[in-house]
């Protein structure tokens, strides 16, 4: 009882052939329910289905012969259903039982959805000063009575016996508090699957919001997906963005990537793909276009062009990333305001070879258009105003590549060809340059990392 208010947990354990849920098998599982103080136990062992590795055997003592004859998971299903109804999944690493019990749900037809209690996180917060929070580091401070480790009943024991020292030693409130926080169910809202929050995992990707008619309605990136999907069901204030995402999701999705720059490529594909309702930054830019600028003659001038007109025929002299021709007009038409240009000799305003422009009249002009100052003079100063916004030469002669984790992020002309994990992944990736397109998204991306990268040399890999 916590504050006066009855709880009831599972203590759970399991032993595995592997680390990976859906490859690797549950070779027992025992659970411990504590309904308020009356407590019940349970264990079996399981038939994995598959050869239990030899040093496995040696660290649990459950070798293939014990399990040959025990119950399929899906005939315990049942049994474990009932068990954990209505309680708290109270596991060390908790991630790691929860993950291997649902796959075993999900393939026998079942769905698991449990509050889940992770007792490495609940001893850190209770014990902050401590620097382990193992089983074996528990078991040695708190005194508990350890009898068979890596047997599944053994260890849910020592989870037991510490829950009881923690209801004896600490203050009720505190205990409290930390159960309910480590708890996190204010942190989902109630139309999503509290499994989410030991689903989520940590490591860097994007994720995606599906509202209602499974429609994606929001995708972001992040180093940290669980942390930042969290973040978004924050109870702390948050923006009308947020509350209105919190709201609406009735799906949370997730792809990992090896890195944070292949998930904010991902990330803009997606957008660009998906349309999800949330998102206004990243959006198609197939007609994004860009100023060029003409070599200097009798009178230079600044040209809109698409971005697939103007690159690479126009290298080294495309200006600017804009939406369409009219923000690209309009875009120089400020240029030339705010630096005194001749809106004439660049082709903004027409008027006869010669001719004052309007500015001139108003004295914003310094008179390139009719001979008040050389057309050099003039240029040179377009060159300074427009540098600014210069869009960047590839600086390889080919394709380059980004090296990310074990992978390898392969790059053309600012577009991503993909990431190679093999030879053969690298063969596909090259024989995507023939579809190469600009993308403002990836350019932009490209350009904080693009001193990283390294030129592509077929002979070093």
């Amino acid at each position: 009882m916590l504050n006066n208010t009855p709880i009831m947990l599972a203590f759970v354990d399991i032993e595995t052939s592997g680390s990976t849920p859906g490859r690797d098998g549950i070779t027992e599982v025992a659970v411990i329910t504590w309904d308020d103080g009356v407590v019940e136990r349970w264990s079996s062992l399981v038939n994995p289905q598959r050869s239990i590795p030899e040093f496995i055997q040696g660290l649990t003592g459950i070798s293939n012969e014990m399990v040959a004859d025990a119950p399929l998971f899906e005939e315990l299903v049942p049994e474990l259903k009932r068990r954990l109804a209505g309680r708290v999944f109270v596991a060390h690493n908790a991630r790691f039982d929860y993950a291997f019990i649902k796959q075993g749900f999900l393939a026998a037809g079942e769905d698991l959805r449990a509050p889940t209690l992770c007792t490495v996180k609940l001893s850190r917060k209770l014990f902050p000063k401590e620097a382990r929070h193992n089983l074996d580091a528990l078991t040695a401070r708190h005194g508990l009575l350890a009898q068979g480790r890596h047997r599944a009943m053994a260890d849910a024991d020592l989870l037991l016996q510490f829950w009881q020292i923690l209801m004896r030693d600490i203050p009720p409130e505190e205990l409290d508090a930390a159960v309910h926080e480590l708890l996190g169910r204010p942190s989902l809202p109630s139309h999503l699957d509290a499994s989410l929050l030991v689903e989520l995992p940590t490591g860097p990707g994007v994720y995606l919001f599906y509202g209602e008619n499974d429609l994606p309605i929001y995708i972001g990136k992040s180093k940290t997906i669980r942390s930042r999907v969290l973040a978004h069901f924050s109870s702390d204030v948050r923006s009308s963005k947020e509350l209105s995402l919190a709201q609406q999701v009735r799906r949370v999705e997730w792809r990992e990537t090896t890195g944070e720059i292949s998930a904010l490529l991902l990330e803009a594909d997606l957008v660009k793909s998906m349309r999800p309702t949330h998102n206004r930054q990243l959006r198609l830019n197939q007609n994004v276009c860009t100023l060029v600028l003409d070599a200097p003659q009798a009178f230079p001038q600044v040209q809109s062009l698409s971005i697939d007109e103007a690159l690479p025929e126009q290298s080294g002299r495309a200006y600017g990333l804009f939406q369409s021709m009219t923000e690209a007009k309009r875009s120089l038409r400020l240029l030339c305001e705010e630096h005194g240009l001749c809106q004439a000799v660049l082709g903004v305003e027409k008027r006869k070879q010669g001719e004052a422009c309007f500015g001139r009249q108003l004295k914003k002009c310094q008179g390139a258009c009719e001979g008040g100052e050389s057309l050099e003079r003039h240029h040179l100063r377009v060159m300074t105003a427009l540098a600014r916004l210069k869009v960047r030469d590839w600086p390889f002669a080919g394709p380059a590549f980004l090296r990310e984790g074990e992978a390898l992020l392969i790059f053309q002309d600012w577009a991503y060809l993909g990431t190679a994990h093999s030879e053969a992944d690298l063969e596909d990736c090259l024989a995507g340059r023939r579809q190469i397109q600009f993308d403002r998204d990836t350019y932009r991306i490209l350009l904080k990392v693009v001193g990283q990268m390294q030129p592509f040399d077929r002979h070093q890999h």
